[in-house]
């Protein structure tokens, strides 16, 4: 989310080297992938055996889940088969043919999802674990945009987060020693107020909830609680991944981490209640950075690239997407000096959309297209 910072890699002497995910800034970053998860390891006591799903298949939500298994040894049958996908039952079979389909009143969301079988034999039990891939069902949309205003921006703002209240932006700013908090005026682009953040601290989204800023960071896994009247931090709050991008959706606050994993928080104590993974209909949509929750949707800039990801906060589905290329080409903001698309702030007075990006010389108001 954060480019231009030095790459540095590190050698763990007697230790295998985990793969690294190139992190928000442009540094590599230990994380291990979502698809390195495995299931239990193989038992010893053989009672079944599992034909379908595949390990690992890449299915949309509309396919059929069919699970098949079968007796490790014929002649010896086990005594009753239960099979559950994420955790849920979905048949408790006791006598062949050992299968059954998931129902499609349980397959909701997008995702890597786990279905285990376990069976039981003379007192024994037997556990299998395989992961299916979840992508959407349905192909999103590909929307254009027109300029509706253009706005001044400070070309050293490297925007984090943004959003919009009662006529001012706000906006947060990143970078290791140069993080903020800001007030801004939109017609002028001037900063009325600003916070300093700690030079340790590198700045991330930001949101607004009952004229609260919260404000995150992105590897020190602290954020920041502000009055939006006067930027008194009021607390701090605490979480266990990266800070990347934050928006609010009614009682809850949304982060993401640059996965593909948006996060959904209790804002008092900050902690995670539930968690979406998002995917088009053909991969897993990562790198999800700045949020913007519009009209029913959460917009997400998708980092290292031109595009916003309009994605439903219930199933994980991308239902469209926005490419804003030529709204300020790539060699222009190499003349610039300017860097990535970053940042999406919604009036919802008037419905106005705006959008920047990091060191941009200028916010756009945009009105999405067909």
């Amino acid at each position: 989310m954060n480019s231009n910072i030095s790459k540095y890699v590190s050698v763990f002497i007697f230790l295998l080297l985990p793969a690294w995910m190139l992190s928000c800034s442009g540094r590599p970053e230990l994380r291990s992938p979502a698809t390195a998860e495995k299931g239990p390891a193989e038992p010893t006591i053989r009672i079944i055996r599992m034909l379908s799903p595949d390990s690992e298949a890449r299915l949309q939500l509309k396919d059929r889940i069919n699970v098949s298994l079968v007796s490790a040894r014929e002649q010896d049958q086990p005594d009753s088969v239960k099979v559950f996908f994420e955790g849920k039952e979905v048949a408790s079979l006791s006598s062949g043919p050992w299968e059954c389909t998931v129902p499609s009143s349980l397959v909701k969301n997008t995702g890597r999802k786990p279905v285990r079988a376990v069976a039981y034999k003379d007192g024994k039990t037997q556990i299998i674990t395989r992961f299916v891939i979840l992508r959407s069902d349905v192909e999103p949309l590909k929307l254009g945009y027109q300029v509706v205003n253009t706005f001044r921006h400070d070309p050293d703002a490297f925007t984090q987060g943004l959003f919009y209240s009662n006529g001012y932006l706000y906006e947060g700013t990143g970078q290791e020693a140069g993080s903020t908090l800001r007030e801004v005026e939109l017609e002028t682009g001037r900063v009325r107020r600003q916070l300093n953040l700690d030079p340790s601290l590198f700045g991330e989204g930001i949101t607004l909830y009952n004229d609260l800023i919260y404000q995150v960071t992105w590897t020190n896994q602290v954020g920041f609680v502000y009055d939006i009247t006067n930027f008194r931090i009021i607390k701090r709050v605490y979480y266990q991944t990266q800070g990347w991008g934050l928006t609010t959706i009614n009682d809850r606050i949304v982060m993401s981490d640059g996965s593909n994993i948006l996060y959904f928080i209790e804002p008092k104590l900050f902690t995670v209640t539930s968690q979406i993974e998002v995917y088009d209909n053909e991969k897993m949509v990562d790198q999800l950075n700045e949020l913007e929750f519009i009209n029913g949707e959460i917009w997400a800039n998708v980092w290292q690239t031109d595009l916003i990801a309009r994605i439903d906060p219930e199933t994980g589905k991308v239902n469209s997407y926005i490419d804003l290329a030529r709204l300020f080409p790539a060699q222009k903001r190499r003349g610039a000096n300017a860097d990535v698309l970053n940042g999406i702030a919604y009036d919802h007075g008037s419905g106005r959309i705006f959008v920047t990006g990091k060191k941009w010389p200028a916010l756009y108001e945009i009105k999405i297209t067909e």
